[in-house]
């Protein structure tokens, strides 16, 4: 046998002693010596575990070299893959950007702050190793360089440990955790070609039941700490199947949202008292509770919320009021009709635009706005809408004017708002009413939540394809279903799909629209759009930023071919995931079926 591996396994023996160390300090709760700490506290007890994983990580991976079979770096990858998904939860919570790096898709790195600020970096991290490994032909000096860039950041990271968790701290690892284990664990979105995202979920759950083991002396409840940990043991339990048949929508009924509930209950146990709301709510009992994801994470102005409800209602009144556009012909209305999702039915609203009307239900849960993600905020999308020439044509300052001529508007703001900024707060007032369109109140979620007992056999198999085998979920994360990711929803996603002129699939060719690259002029952003939401995609035909499929039979057939890629259309960046999908006619109908589940309540009839 191989001395490396030898030595490897040695080590990985070794760390498996030091945590049955750390599960029985947890328990005796007195001081134990591992090595020359002295592990007395909770904190120390975490960065304990956390550093020997680092350790097994980094020696997995220096283990790996081009002189190697590939057998044999694969083999060393998956431990040094395992070790890293077994910090993860306490990664992600101390170090957001890091775990963000290493983790990230084998896709360029493009960063735009402004015009003169862009950066252009080559990915690095586990998943570009896993893709490198598989490849027929190993560029074999950008392998050595990336397995050497990824092992010395972890080693960086292991040079500066130094974990201090408070109580809220560990609710929010560990409820970020489970969220993440639904949202992106258990879809593919970081394991592209060995497909192990469901046993790297269980590596990622056994983190979890050891953080708590940790904590026991926390619980004043043993039923309540009983209850967490069984909850934790049996998603493990229930993540022990194949990719591509795992029955994700039972999953997450039975296994996330009870680990939530559990959850709960212990932070009331604990008497937690939270600083402030995080993007996933301190209160979340449920994946797709309307109330799970705080709609106010995703705006700057968190304190605006005085008279909340009527600067709401005054939003809608200025919403659908043509007095916003230079000729007064057109209002926010004209285009985002309520009976078709905020939409308009059409492939442009006229000869003027270049681009579909998309749907402003569940707009608010983005970091971007606009196609090309040129807007950062809802009431920064305003002012876009407000200076186009071919919308509103209307400077902001003349859209005031127009508002304090009214002695309605006039008064509500004054009674409003208490600053002096009538163009902003008339662009909040509109960006407040677009916060309201969230219902999460479509079929889908009435009966995952168990309220109701409607859903299909259909329907549940095409959220299962779509969180599996078909990859919608790793550009459309649940449970907004759009590009926003969670759980820390900082970034919303663009992708370069290849999207066509026209439906032709024979000639095709990509639409002349360039989308982000408009922005910022960076070429490498040439046809990159923004990701939106699936959620009431029903009621919001056509599709695509040029409205090209009139269907949504259409848009799935384009996916399954391996989008512009698979109708001859040739682009470096494209980022679709694989080549081609290989649904049957059969699967694709599922997928549909569930889409259409996802129209919430009020648009049905």
């Amino acid at each position: 046998m191989n001395t490396n591996i030898l030595v490897v396994k040695a080590k990985a023996y070794t760390l498996s002693i030091c945590l049955l160390l750390l599960i029985t300090v947890s328990c005796n709760n007195k001081p134990e010596t591992i090595g020359i700490k002295t592990v007395d506290s909770t904190d120390a007890q975490i960065e304990a575990f956390y550093i020997s994983e680092l350790e097994g990580c980094i020696a997995n991976l220096d283990s790996i070299s081009v002189e190697n079979p590939n057998l044999e770096n694969i083999n060393y990858y998956k431990a040094a893959r395992a070790h890293f998904k077994a910090i993860e939860p306490i990664l992600a919570a101390i170090d957001k950007n890091n775990f963000k790096s290493l983790n990230a898709p084998n896709i360029l790195q493009v960063q735009e702050e402004d015009a003169t600020d862009i950066k252009i970096r080559q990915p690095f991290g586990f998943q570009v190793i896993e893709e490198m490994l598989h490849e027929p032909e190993i560029d074999t000096l950008t392998f050595k360089n990336t397995v050497s860039l990824t092992s010395n950041r972890l080693k960086l990271l292991k040079a500066n440990t130094n974990i201090q968790l408070q109580d809220h701290h560990v609710i929010w690892l560990l409820r970020d955790q489970i969220i993440r284990t639904a949202t992106t664990g258990i879809t593919g979105f970081d394991s592209p070609v060995l497909g192990q995202s469901l046993q790297e979920s269980q590596i990622t759950t056994k983190t979890l039941i050891e953080i708590v083991k940790i904590f026991k002396a926390h619980f004043a409840s043993k039923p309540v700490y009983n209850d967490l940990i069984a909850s934790l043991e049996h998603g493990i339990k229930d993540l022990d199947s194949d990719f591509d048949t795992f029955d994700r929508y039972h999953f997450i009924k039975n296994n996330t949202d009870v680990q939530l509930k559990a959850l709960l209950k212990t932070q009331d146990d604990w008497k937690v008292s939270f600083p402030f709301e995080m993007g996933i709510s301190n209160t979340a009992k449920s994946l797709f509770d309307a109330q799970t994801v705080n709609v106010f994470y995703f705006t700057d102005y968190k304190s605006d919320t005085i008279r909340l409800k009527q600067k709401e209602q005054f939003g809608k009144e200025l919403f659908n009021d043509s007095i916003l556009s230079k000729r007064k012909n057109m209002a926010c209305a004209t285009c985002h009709i309520k009976e078709k999702a905020f939409t308009d039915g059409r492939r442009t609203f006229n000869a003027m635009q270049l681009r579909n009307t998309p749907t402003l239900t569940y707009s608010a849960y983005q970091q971007s706005y606009f196609m090309d993600g040129r807007a950062g905020s809802l009431e920064g999308q305003v002012v876009g809408v407000a200076e186009n020439h071919d919308e509103f044509n209307l400077p902001m300052d003349s859209i005031v004017a127009r508002v304090l001529r009214n002695p309605k508007y006039k008064q509500q703001l004054d009674s409003l708002y208490n600053s002096k900024r009538p163009d902003f707060n008339i662009r909040h007032a509109i960006a407040s009413y677009v916060r309201t369109l969230n219902a999460f109140r479509s079929k889908f979620d009435s009966n995952i939540n168990g309220e109701s007992n409607t859903i299909t056999q259909q329907e549940v198999e095409g959220f299962n394809l779509f969180m599996g085998k078909a990859a919608c979920a790793t550009c459309h994360f649940p449970p907004l279903f759009n590009g926003t990711v969670p759980p820390h929803f900082k970034d919303t996603e663009i992708e370069l799909l290849g999207v066509p002129q026209t439906a032709d699939t024979i000639n095709a060719i990509i639409s002349p629209d360039l989308g982000r690259y408009d922005v910022f002029k960076t070429e490498e952003r040439k046809h990159f759009f923004k990701t939106p939401t699936v959620r009431n995609i029903e009621k919001t035909a056509p599709y695509m930023h040029n409205g090209v499929y009139q269907t949504l039979e259409e848009v799935v057939d384009f996916y399954n071919r391996g989008g512009g890629k698979g109708i001859g259309i040739q682009q470096e960046y494209q980022t679709l995931p694989f080549d081609d999908l290989g649904l049957t006619k059969a699967e694709q109908e599922s997928l549909v079926a569930f889409m259409k589940s996802l129209t919430d309540k009020e648009f049905t009839n």
